[in-house]
């Protein structure tokens, strides 16, 4: 979940106010496909987002004229999004020195 919510933050500071379709179909392109998210999947962590008052919601109407609830990041979020980075940044720096050591013999 902490991955998926990362992912979130960073669609929204991106991309500015989504729904919660164009939040995961976003993700969905970004990654080729590799990671693949159902309603339920994104809908729960955009609640887990709001409790925590790192994005908002408010109602608004879509490109197809339908009544839906559009997200947005907060300051907050901002700075969550920040430490998560630079955590992502430092793992996989150590990852990648880990997986170059040479096999032995």
């Amino acid at each position: 979940q902490g991955t998926l919510d990362v992912m979130v933050l960073q669609t929204l500071a991106a991309l500015g106010s989504q729904h919660g379709y164009g939040i995961a179909r976003r993700i969905e392109q970004v990654s080729g496909d590799e990671v693949l998210l159902n309603q339920g999947t994104i809908y729960a962590s955009l609640v887990r987002l709001q409790q925590r008052g790192w994005i908002t919601a408010k109602w608004g109407i879509s490109d197809n004229n339908r009544k839906d609830k559009f997200y947005s990041i907060t300051v907050r979020g901002r700075a969550r999004l920040a430490d998560d980075m630079a955590y992502w940044e430092r793992l996989s720096n150590v990852m990648a020195r880990v997986l170059a050591i040479a096999p032995e013999g």
